[in-house]
């Protein structure tokens, strides 16, 4: 066998040497690996605007549903069954079928008895809901 120093100068290599292409492969594999996690979890979103106005809500029409840490679930102040829950809502969209509901959940409470609040909404129809929050200070 010859060295490739004595090799003519016109002969072809009858052989393809991949491995730097794939050092090349799997060293962009890892990098898009690190950062592709990186870029979801720092995503900056811009919530889109209408120019139409919302209806206006008559506060005669908004129930209020409170929990606390403890779980005891109360509609417009008055405690209630979470079964029964579900029943009086299903009652107050019959009457007015434009009912909105506002939940005032407790900040200690778990997220899942949040969703169960909102399926006994879900289950009476109910489509004008929302959650009350408090503004941080400054």
């Amino acid at each position: 066998m010859r060295r490739y120093s004595q090799r003519q100068s016109l002969s072809t290599l009858s052989e393809i040497n991949i491995t730097p292409l794939l050092d090349l492969a799997f060293v962009l594999l890892i990098i898009f690996m690190i950062t592709t996690p990186l870029l979801e979890s720092s995503m900056n979103l811009v919530i889109p605007s209408s120019g139409a106005t919302n209806p206006s809500i008559k506060s005669a029409q908004v129930q209020i549903i409170s929990i606390d840490r403890t779980e005891t679930v109360r509609l417009n102040n008055q405690v209630v069954d979470r079964e029964a829950l579900a029943a009086k809502l299903a009652q107050l969209k019959q009457t007015n079928p434009d009912v909105a509901v506002v939940i005032r959940p407790d900040r200690e409470l778990p997220v899942q008895k949040l969703i169960a609040l909102m399926d006994a909404v879900k289950q009476a129809e109910i489509t004008k809901v929302g959650i009350a929050t408090r503004a941080e200070p400054k």
